[in-house]
């Protein structure tokens, strides 16, 4: 019995299903689309920390904004499927970009909502940026300047939500008649203008660097969502810097990110 399989196997019995697909592999979960009658299911199983973590918060949005948990157990969430047929990557590289960036938009405002009952606890926003800090030590430039504006933002908090904390084109499924759905959170809490700032690092290099598509697309999605402009620009700078560490600590490329950064930095010395 392969790997998988021993992951699958035993939710498959307890929870009756019918694998209905190949099985997908993340480098931290591993994904089986499933039905059940005439359910059309996802079944996933993850043993990083991150994910188990995401999925409680999965639960506590309760399928608003998100899709919907049905069974959890352990490492496992029974979800429901997404299958409509439009991706927001496919939107942003066929000429609707603003269009992808409002769907964005809503999702968040959806996620971001009050909700009766707790919170579910979550990591606070300036742990995230922890890589941040040495890398822009080590390295200066644009990180020095994403450092200094991180900390700045983080100082000061402004409408405080528990974030999805990596909201992009892959993270929002098409729901059919429910909507775009949310997947995979990180389960953070602090300023809701972070959850916007990886839509400018997406959906790849080359719609994020094309000239003049930050710029736009900061308009509309601090018109979207409500936020000021300056301070989302500084949010960008933020988050494409804390990405560019991320990509430095693991040997992977940070060019892209890099980029981002630089032009969200030239963008708010224009003023």
């Amino acid at each position: 019995m392969s790997r998988l399989d021993r992951d699958f196997e035993p939710f498959l019995h307890r929870w009756n299903l019918a694998a209905d697909g190949e099985p997908i592999v993340t480098h931290t979960s591993r994904l089986l689309p499933v039905r059940r009658n005439d359910e059309s299911l996802m079944l996933k199983v993850s043993h990083a920390e991150e994910e188990r973590f995401g999925g409680l918060l999965m639960l506590w949005w309760d399928g608003e904004g998100a899709v919907r948990v049905v069974a959890h157990e352990g490492d496992a969430l029974l979800m429901e499927r997404a299958e409509g047929p439009l991706r927001l990557s496919d939107m942003a590289r066929n000429g609707e970009d603003d269009a992808a960036s409002r769907i964005l938009c809503d999702v968040a405002a959806r996620l971001h909502a009050p909700r009766p009952g707790a919170l579910p606890e979550a990591t606070p926003l300036d742990l995230r940026f922890r890589e941040l800090w040495p890398a822009a030590q080590a390295h200066g430039g644009v990180l020095e300047e994403s450092a200094v504006a991180a900390r700045a933002l983080l100082e000061t908090p402004r409408e405080v939500r528990v974030l999805h904390g990596d909201l992009h084109h892959e993270n929002v499924l098409d729901g059919g008649d429910r909507g775009f759905l949310a997947i995979d959170p990180k389960r953070l809490v602090g300023e809701r203008g972070f959850d916007f700032a990886n839509i400018f690092c997406n959906p790849d290099a080359t719609i994020a660097l094309a000239p003049g598509r930050l710029a736009r697309q900061a308009d509309v999605v601090a018109e979207a969502a409500g936020l000021d402009r300056s301070r989302l620009l500084r949010w960008i700078l933020a988050y494409a810097g804390l990405s560019a560490a991320w990509h430095l600590g693991d040997g992977s490329d940070p060019t892209m990110a890099l980029a981002v950064a630089e032009i969200a930095l030239i963008e708010i010395q224009a003023g």
